[in-house]
């Protein structure tokens, strides 16, 4: 198993293991691992290929989907509910 195979997998339980924490504790931690995730699937891509990126990007996605819908409303000047 390579390297960014295995960072992956942690980030995957680290990211479950954060969606178990009371929610204002979620914003840091949170925050790293979507700081984290480019690295990440930047190295899946390198050692894997195109295919298990997608598989990431899509977990990343799934994953931060509402986070990610305020930050885009926010960038955009619209206000978040």
């Amino acid at each position: 198993m390579s390297t960014a195979l295995i960072a992956a997998c942690l980030w995957v339980v680290a990211g479950t293991l954060v969606a178990a924490l009371p929610m204002r504790f979620q914003i840091v931690p949170g925050l790293v691992l979507l700081a984290s995730a480019p690295v990440i699937l930047w190295a899946l891509a390198a050692a894997h290929g195109a295919l298990p990126v997608a598989f990431g990007l899509f977990a990343l996605l799934s994953m931060f989907r509402r986070p990610l819908a305020v930050l885009l409303r926010r960038l955009g000047g619209a206000r978040a509910p």
